[in-house]
């Protein structure tokens, strides 16, 4: 047997960043609190919990007073920061440069549509901690969209500026935004540059390991992929590894892995979300070589 983790899968800049940024902090002997999961993976999150990290929501930030608060690599909306300001807490930010640049081209944006009676959409998961840091931008106006149906929401009559969550698939993206772009030639009759304005705003580091995952995915007869239940990302990468090959399986950590899915001779293939950690990837191949005597042939 075969068990090769890919070696473009695992932690995005971002992500590594806001953990390299809390560990340290941490390291200093400061209570560190975290706003939401610093990550996406239940098995990093524990990992920086036994060090010392205190995860708290929102509602709990309101509480805290002189105290440090890590901002994690999803961003957050300026209320977070007038909070932060109210409550004399010193703010350890570990927003990635990817999303604060998509945070200042959207409030820009939305401007610029408040002027011209238009709409901010976003192409992303509602409630998702990414996306409201976006909407927090446009005063909670922007629409946000991530199936067919949510289109409804949209005035078709009046001028709309696309953006995309920047962790989402690329082919869902230009997918919708074609949709809209006939919805509003429908309304309008025609399409002029004013009436809609489309920003591919998805990371390309996210975005190139489409095309990279779909070839391993070929190369493999078996792809274990391992991720955090909450990772979009985590969701929209296992897709591509099971359209390319049927025998990929989900899984949030080496515990998961069922010795059915399993032969003697199989090429395993192990990869990731940009929110799991190597650490977790060796552990999973580790399993695999242990399972391997008591294996059937294919």
């Amino acid at each position: 047997m075969q068990v090769t983790i890919d070696a473009n899968s695992g932690y995005c800049f971002g992500v590594e960043f806001a953990i390299k940024m809390a560990e340290d902090e941490m390291e200093q002997g400061d209570t560190l609190y975290c706003l939401g999961d610093i990550v996406h993976n239940a098995m990093e999150v524990k990992r920086l919990e036994e060090k010392g990290l205190i995860i708290i929501d929102r509602e709990q930030l309101s509480e805290l007073q002189d105290c440090k608060v890590l901002i994690r690599a999803h961003g957050e909306p300026p209320e977070t920061y007038k909070m932060a300001l109210n409550n004399n807490i010193e703010l350890i930010d570990a927003s990635c440069p990817v999303v604060l640049k998509l945070q200042h081209r959207v409030k820009s944006a939305f401007d610029k549509m408040e002027r011209e009676n238009g709409q901010i959409v976003i192409y992303g998961k509602k409630g998702h901690a990414e996306v409201i840091g976006l909407t927090g931008q446009t005063q909670e106006k922007a629409i946000v969209v991530m199936k067919e149906e949510d289109l409804n929401k949209i005035d078709y009559s009046r001028p709309v500026t696309l953006f995309s969550q920047t962790t989402k698939s690329t082919k869902g993206f230009y997918a919708l935004s074609e949709k809209i772009e006939s919805q509003i030639r429908e309304a309008k009759g025609e399409l002029n540059q004013l009436d809609f304005n489309s920003n591919d705003s998805i990371c390309r580091q996210v975005s190139n390991r489409e095309p990279q995952l779909y070839k391993f995915s070929q190369e493999n007869d078996v792809i274990l992929f391992v991720s955090g239940k909450k990772s979009s990302n985590g969701k929209a990468l296992y897709q591509v590894c099971l359209s390319q090959n049927p025998r990929s399986y989900f899984i949030e950590n080496e515990d998961e892995i069922l010795p059915e899915w399993l032969h003697s001779g199989d090429k395993v293939g192990i990869c990731g979300a940009t929110s799991t950690p190597r650490w977790l990837m060796e552990q999973v191949k580790q399993k695999v070589e242990m399972m391997e005597e008591n294996l059937l042939p294919a």
